[in-house]
């Protein structure tokens, strides 16, 4: 086994709703802490699957040529620019594995996205963190940490669990200072849920940077995190690169099916997105009620400062049957972070944390 894994602690999910129906006698549990869709998925997407039933015992395209296609018309790119993963995770661990190793270093926010540093870890790479500033990554800190050992750059936007993100002209004046040889990754799995008019356009910014790489998920606001599947976009050459490390069946046939249908239905994305900012403005409305600070946030999720312990509100909340995100979990010792759900739910939360601060 390797060293570094002796003092690795396994990934700690939040708790799952059988979980706490168990524990608690509860009949009902609204679970609001992996920044899943409380809307679901597309019913185009279950039609997508639907139609491969019957097919379950072949083996997945390896190519996914149907949702390569889907994809690369839809945003007007070429199909070798395009890299498929079972879930963004696999394709964090394909960059991990391709580019890392002893002896050479990775730069990440502190408090960010785990899997960043978990896989940098396994990988034996050294893991230089930048503590975030007001919930924003700190470009300037992280540019002057790059040396000749540097090999990947994680950008989480918006970052996850602050919600806060990275400016266009932030960014590509951070891309202009980077070397060429040093990959940066942004990882944009709530792309689907920003409304800031001066968010990275990141399909422009590849032509210009052939260093940068963006990732992107149906987890989210597509709402099938079931299925794990989501993809990245670079140069071929880069694309190339990671495809030597992809596993030969990554993807499988129900995810690409699904997923190829989701892609066609962006009026549901876009109802979802919708909803999602109707239930920030729930929760911001809430935090000036209450003279509680919060980030605004990019993403469908809020991260809240409840100005004490962040663990006794999430136990609180848990009593009543939500299921939400300590932030002791995240590095926010006094925060919570709670998925933006239905107007019902979103409503009952603030009901809850209302009663439980006054």
């Amino acid at each position: 086994m390797k060293e570094q894994l002796k003092t690795l602690k396994p990934y700690q999910p939040g708790k799952q709703v059988e979980e706490v129906k168990k524990e608690l006698g509860l009949e009902k549990i609204e679970k609001l802490a992996s920044n899943e869709n409380p809307f679901g998925c597309s019913p185009k997407a279950i039609k997508g699957m639907q139609k491969v039933f019957g097919e379950l015992a072949i083996y997945p395209d390896g190519y996914a040529t149907v949702l390569r296609k889907k994809i690369s018309a839809h945003f007007h790119i070429s199909e070798d620019q395009i890299i498929f993963g079972n879930g963004t995770d696999e394709i964090i661990h394909m960059i991990s594995r391709a580019y890392l190793e002893p002896g050479l270093n990775t730069i990440m926010a502190d408090l960010t996205f785990p899997q960043y540093k978990r896989n940098a870890v396994i990988d034996g790479a050294e893991v230089r963190e930048v503590p975030l500033v007001h919930g924003r990554h700190d470009l300037d800190t992280m540019r002057s940490l790059i040396d000749e050992n540097t090999k990947v750059i994680w950008l989480c936007n918006p970052n996850n669990p602050s919600g806060e993100y990275i400016r266009e002209s932030e960014l590509t004046a951070f891309l202009d200072t980077v070397p060429s040889d040093v990959l940066v990754v942004s990882d944009e799995a709530y792309y689907e849920y920003v409304t800031a008019e001066d968010y990275p356009q990141s399909l422009n910014l590849i032509q210009s940077y052939p260093n940068l790489i963006f990732t992107r998920t149906f987890s989210k606001a597509y709402g099938m995190a079931a299925l794990r599947i989501g993809y990245g976009i670079a140069n071929p050459e880069l694309i190339r690169s990671l495809e030597a490390v992809r596993e030969p069946f990554n993807a499988s046939r129900l995810a690409q099916a699904a997923a190829a249908e989701a892609l066609e239905d962006q009026e549901f994305i876009a109802k979802c997105a919708e909803k999602n900012n109707e239930g920030k403005q729930q929760y911001y409305d809430f935090c000036d009620d209450m003279g509680l600070a919060c980030y605004p946030t990019q993403g469908n999720f809020i991260l809240i400062d409840v100005g004490g312990s962040g663990e006794e509100a999430f136990k609180y909340l848990l009593s009543k049957g939500y299921i939400v995100r300590s932030g002791a979990a995240l590095g926010y010792p006094k925060g919570i972070r709670i998925t933006i759900g239905n107007k019902e739910q979103n409503d009952a939360i603030i009901s809850h944390l209302r009663n439980y601060l006054t």
